[in-house]
């Protein structure tokens, strides 16, 4: 109703006042609805976009990784993976190889390879102060979960294909296990090479990482503290006036989210916050 129609209406015949219990009613009723309005609301975001079943994902993406072997002079065998490549299976090249040399959607860096492995038998062992020399073979690789989140990612936004690095390839499923031996084999040995992000990989980093500002660079290792000198070193390496992406944790300066927090409503929070940043 506008100021002016106001003037024209007949004032209404007072009613009479309420009772404390008879106001408070309609002002319980109203608190309610709004609770579920609300309610209704977190409920819309999250649900947003379909949480995709891993069966399905498989049937639409393909997985390849560069896994090799890097033995100590201690004798020592690290087991490592320098790159994954995430591509859907329309437009993954007959020799899959070629992925390494394609400007992909986008790039992801991650704390380290979790606990993915070759679908094939893999024989690349080499000594450690030769790692810089090892060409990429790419081979079948078997997801895993957060693997899948990436793969969720890419169906809501339309990509083809995703490049994973991560802070260091050392393969560990387990957080506390990789963060022990990254800093053992660093403190103890000075072996830092198992970061491509370390002075000796630099040839090897520039490669991976598109010289293109259109590619989009997604950072997701997590909030441990214990990684700070693998995050340093990593940002130290990264195109200056690069655009990121990532879920940063609020009072952080380098702490980004990672895709698979434990809840499944957690990660489908991730999945629509993400969605939400390239949209904006």
């Amino acid at each position: 109703m506008t100021q002016e129609d106001h003037h024209h209406v007949q004032e209404p015949t007072p009613r009479p006042e309420k009772t404390c219990h008879e106001v408070a009613k309609p002002a319980k009723e109203n608190a309610e609805a709004e609770s579920a309005g609300e309610e209704a609301d977190r409920k819309e975001e999250v649900t947003m976009h379909p949480f995709i079943p891993a069966s399905d994902l498989k049937q639409s993406y393909s997985v390849f990784g560069h896994f090799y072997s890097v033995e100590r002079a201690s004798k020592e065998v690290v087991e490592c993976r320098s790159v994954l490549e995430i591509a859907s299976k329309n437009h993954t090249p007959t020799d899959h190889s070629e992925l390494s040399a394609l400007r992909p959607d986008a790039v992801f860096i991650m704390m380290n390879p979790g606990s993915s492995r070759p679908l094939v038998e893999v024989n690349n062992r080499i000594r450690a102060r030769a790692i810089r020399k090892l060409r990429v073979s790419l081979v079948p690789t078997k997801p895993d979960t957060t693997q899948y989140q990436v793969m969720r990612l890419m169906h809501f936004l339309d990509w083809r294909h995703v490049r994973v690095l991560n802070l260091s390839d050392l393969r560990s499923p387990k957080s506390a296990a990789f963060i022990k031996q990254f800093q053992r084999l660093e403190d103890e040995s000075k072996f830092d090479s198992h970061s491509v992000f370390s002075d000796i990989r630099t040839d090897e980093l520039s490669l991976k990482l598109p010289t293109s500002r259109k590619t989009p660079l997604v950072l997701a290792w997590g909030l441990s503290d214990k990684l700070n000198p693998l995050i340093e070193r990593c940002i130290s390496r990264l195109p200056r006036k690069r655009k990121v992406i990532g879920l940063l944790e609020p009072g952080s300066a380098n702490k980004y989210r990672h895709p698979l927090p434990s809840l499944q409503k957690d990660q489908r929070h991730w999945v629509e916050m993400m969605i939400r940043q390239f949209e904006e």
